[in-house]
């Protein structure tokens, strides 16, 4: 699919702040974003692995579940667990359609705040924002409202020193706030929702902030030495060496949860009761097993394998296709992932990855490439 021209493209509260720090703005799921900046994406992919970066995510679709069974009328097009959420916890999931195949996954949050007890946070992927809204309006109208929040932005500072960044602005607190939580914490006076987590593999938090106030809290994270702005490139690399699925490519409308490898995030109770679109499809995989898996996949040498690229058997049979690959600066060499066969898909199997024609040794190999470094506690 065609990219978005640059000249009909949406843009976030920070570009003016973007072009002042010399990011090289692209075209990217219709807004114009930073895909790197001076220091280039190499510098700023190890920069966040050694010590904090600053990530644009405003484009991502926020909003509001609202209705006193929210999280019931929810997990109708859902499999996650969402009724026994407590209040500032946080959840990873999926929108299902009826063959069990992903539309989109999102975070789903439970608000701290008692008051708030009768709606949902959401953050959606920026894609696919307009179909998952109107998906949600729809097919839960009668049950909960979906109120959009479109005055606000959203960042993330990740990295084994965003928690001192972060401490820095917002104070101690949140240096013991829990992996996948959520709390509300002011900045000059108003109040953001940090969440403890991201989409690099490393510690960090994500922080809906008032649209009239980003700009304000990114130079506060950016005035920092430790912190530096990170752009679209090093954001794919190190949600790559993480094992994390971007929407489009590991995981779509031709994937499942169980074939993708994120059973974790289905709730024991779903997986029994079902309630969920596809929820049959969904349960004969798990009882049953799948005829092709998410695996990592290491190509051996210094060329990347990239998306699309087959997979073969070493024979000329091809049993699966890359879905994201690229260089790992943290690993020193390629790294990538995609789907094969279930009769291959354990770690140490030896591949192919069929690459302009000739046939490159790989192995596949567990996942992520990176050790996690989210905060535990």
């Amino acid at each position: 699919m065609a990219e978005t021209p640059a000249a009909s493209c949406k843009r976030t509260p920070l570009f003016d702040l973007h072009v002042e720090l010399g990011a090289k703005m692209v075209p990217f799921a219709g807004y114009e974003m930073p895909v790197q900046y001076p220091l280039g994406v190499l510098k700023e992919h190890n920069h966040t692995r050694e010590n904090a970066g600053l990530f644009d995510v405003s484009h991502m679709g926020q909003a509001w579940l609202v209705g006193e069974d929210a999280a019931a009328a929810l997990e109708t097009l859902v499999p996650a667990e969402l009724q026994a959420l407590e209040a500032g916890q946080q959840r990873y999931t999926q929108l299902l359609n009826e063959d069990g195949t992903i539309l989109d996954d999102l975070m789903v949050t439970r608000p701290v705040e008692t008051e708030k007890q009768d709606r949902l946070y959401l953050v959606v992927n920026a894609a696919c924002k307009d179909q998952d809204f109107a998906l949600i309006t729809e097919k839960l109208a009668g049950r909960a409202k979906l109120e959009i929040i479109d005055d606000h932005a959203l960042i993330a500072i990740q990295g084994p020193k965003a928690v001192d960044a972060t401490a820095a602005i917002f104070g101690d607190v949140v240096r013991t706030q829990s992996f996948m939580s959520q709390q509300v914490l002011p900045f000059e006076g108003k109040p953001c929702l940090i969440s403890r987590s991201g989409y690099t593999g490393e510690d960090g938090y994500e922080i809906s902030v008032p649209a009239d106030l980003a700009e304000a809290l990114s130079r506060a994270f950016i005035n920092q030495d430790i912190v530096e702005p990170i752009g679209l490139g090093a954001r794919d690399s190190l949600r790559l060496e993480a094992g994390l699925c971007l929407y489009g490519n590991d995981i779509d409308t031709t994937t499942t949860p169980i074939e993708a490898g994120l059973i974790w995030s289905i709730g024991k109770r779903r997986r029994e009761e079902g309630g969920f679109p596809g929820a049959s499809v969904i349960q004969k995989q798990i009882a049953d097993g799948v005829e092709r898996k998410r695996v990592g996949i290491q190509p051996e040498g210094r060329a990347p394998a990239r998306e699309g690229t087959p997979v073969t058997d070493g024979n000329g049979n091809e049993i699966g296709k890359i879905t994201s690959g690229g260089f790992g600066p943290t690993v020193g060499g390629p790294v990538a992932m995609g789907y094969v066969a279930a009769s291959h898909k354990e770690p140490g199997t030896a591949i192919h990855l069929l690459v302009r024609g000739k046939e490159v040794p790989a192995k596949v190999v567990k996942l992520p490439f990176v050790k996690p470094g989210f905060y535990r506690g």
